[in-house]
């Protein structure tokens, strides 16, 4: 498996100096380089992995776990502390929280459900008031001004979807997504049903997912291989697919893959005046830049700033007020799994059931805010319920059915009775919760002196401390969604509640606001001691919602891209 070849054996030499250098090809920094480099801009990119594509991303379960596309646990890892559920810590090491080492970064394995926040995101300690032992905040921005980059979004990378009206629809400019919602699995029926009879609210969810052919890039095939996976036709919008394919030609940008950032340098007022990085051959190099856009996923943004130690910044860039790494939030939630026995059934329900490939996509949003006094004496943040399947893994499946329940080996014809249940005489399905995982002085990124990578620079410490609030409103939730599937006639349903961090959905770190003291970026997203450093990942957000966060993270970022573009020209 070859992937591309690095753009400066294309190009031929770095050249002296940039407009903007930016760090990481992910949903962060994707839509900068867009933006930057359709405007005329010098951009150089540099990106720790290779570049994959298409060609590489095969309808194979083995090949979301294949090493090529993740970082390797002996070359660099991160130190995890979590509660050890007896008042203590645990400390290991970890390689968890590596969500993609190619270019386009995590966003080829999304599962891309693109949800928007509500406008009470933006504000959620003037909206619910302050809980006792977290750190929430107010955004320094509003919805209303986020909301004209969603719809950008959502029309430059192609968002299907159907956006019906219910009570927690946030205010859109466009009536609709610009893509019909994908294929539909028969499931929705019994979902929408049962749903009704309780009264619920069932909603087609949005996904980062094109049902048409669109700038060169094809509509989903619907094989199943979709969270987790790389995309073979290319409609999963990566960033990569969505973003840097179309630009990756043009003479004015150039991509440096294997090409691994480690130090901002700064001159003697504090401002940023070069990036050193390590090459694929492990040569120390360094490129200038007017400005530089941090990207790398929370943990390695806040690592990166630091590791940028200088005269005006001796605790790292951006940290003379200890705030880089604070903040830190996953999200909270928890998941449920339904089951129906098709032996059970009629032939026309096991039929239906046993159909692969389409979606099932639907969502519940209504405790977005939970008014239940059995839970709270006064209104407090819920969440969302995301019901789907799970991408296809026989072998995986087939690896776990050999226990049974007593923990002895099943062997024999006892065996292949239970994967031909499994496989012919079952229909799964599941849930999933995404709550807001409070901000609080126990979940944070920090170096970790004692452990280093294989260039020589100290791993991230994630301390990973929740908060019980998260614990209240995840099972509430959890227990609405049980409450569903035993409703649409699941022969098995249950869920549970979790409090380790979701790896993949991690944000803040960087927090962004208008006070120095409790924030390391402003309004814009400029390190606020160091306005030449923009941070355009995850970091930047307060909290994270009740939703997935990439949807969000491209839209703040090609806000971002509009406020250095005016910088550059002004």
């Amino acid at each position: 498996m070859n992937p591309m070849p690095v753009r400066e054996k294309l190009l031929g030499t770095v050249k002296a100096d940039y407009d903007v250098c930016i760090i990481g090809s992910g949903a962060g920094a994707g839509p900068v380089a867009f933006e930057l480099v359709n405007a005329g801009f010098n951009v150089v990119m540099l990106e720790k992995g290779k570049w994959y594509d298409e060609r590489h991303f095969k309808k194979d379960e083995q090949l979301a776990r294949h090493r090529i596309f993740k970082s390797q646990f002996d070359k660099e890892r991160h130190v995890l502390e979590e509660p050890d559920g007896d008042g203590g810590w645990s400390r290991d090491t970890t390689g968890q929280f590596w969500g993609g080492n190619v270019v386009g970064g995590a966003s080829n394995f999304m599962s891309a459900y693109f949800h928007r926040l509500k406008p009470t995101d933006f504000r959620l300690l003037s909206t619910y008031g302050a809980i006792e032992g977290a750190t929430v905040a107010d955004w320094p921005i509003s919805y209303q001004q986020l909301e004209p980059y969603y719809d950008k979004v959502e029309k430059i990378i192609g968002v299907s979807g159907n956006a019906l009206k219910h009570q927690f629809l946030e205010p859109r400019s466009s009536e609709n997504y610009p893509m019909r919602p994908t294929a539909e699995h028969p499931i929705v029926k019994l979902f929408d049903r049962a749903c009704k009879t309780l009264k619920f609210t069932p909603l087609p969810m949005a996904r980062g997912i094109l049902t048409k052919p669109m700038n060169g890039r094809n509509s989903c095939e619907y094989s199943g291989y979709c969270g987790s996976y790389g995309c073979h036709s290319g409609a999963k919008a990566s960033s990569r697919a969505a973003l840097l394919d179309s630009i990756k030609d043009k003479s004015n940008f150039t991509l440096l893959t294997q090409s691994k950032a480690y130090r901002l340098n700064s001159d003697k007022t504090g401002q940023a005046t070069s990036v050193d990085y390590f090459d694929a051959k492990g040569r120390s190099k360094s490129i200038t830049a007017s400005r530089f856009v941090v990207a790398c996923y929370s943990i390695e943004s806040a690592r990166l700033l630091l590791t940028s130690v200088g005269e005006k910044h001796p605790k790292g860039l951006g940290n003379n007020h200890s705030q880089v790494g604070k903040n830190l939030h996953c999200c909270a939630g928890g998941t449920g799994h339904g089951i129906f026995n098709l032996t059970e059934r009629d032939d026309k329900f096991a039929k239906a059931m046993k159909i692969r490939g389409p979606f099932f996509n639907r969502f519940l949003q209504d405790w977005y805010q939970i008014d239940d006094k059995a839970v709270s004496a006064k209104p407090i943040k819920g969440g969302t319920l995301d019901f789907v399947f799970d991408p296809p893994s026989p072998t995986s499946d087939i690896s776990g059915l050999k226990w049974q329940s007593n923990g002895e080996l099943l062997w024999g014809s006892p065996l292949k009775q239970k994967i031909k249940a499994h496989f012919t005489q079952s229909k799964d399905f599941k849930f999933e919760v995404f709550c807001d995982w409070l901000t609080h002085d126990e979940c944070y990124v920090s170096l970790a002196m004692d452990e280093k990578d294989a260039w020589g620079i100290p791993v991230a410490k994630v301390t990973a401390g929740f908060h019980p609030h998260d614990v209240k409103v995840a099972q509430y939730l959890v227990d609405k969604g049980v409450e569903v599937m035993k409703a649409m006639g699941a022969d098995e349903a249950y869920g549970n509640v979790w409090t380790s961090p979701t790896s993949n959905l991690m944000a803040g770190g960087c927090r962004f606001g208008n006070d120095p003291k409790t924030s390391v970026l402003n309004a814009n997203c400029q390190v606020h001691d160091c306005d030449n450093v923009y941070v355009t990942d995850g970091s930047f957000m307060p909290n994270g919602g009740s939703v997935t966060p990439t949807l969000t993270i491209y839209a703040n970022a090609f806000r971002v891209a509009d406020k250095i573009k005016a910088s550059l020209v002004s």
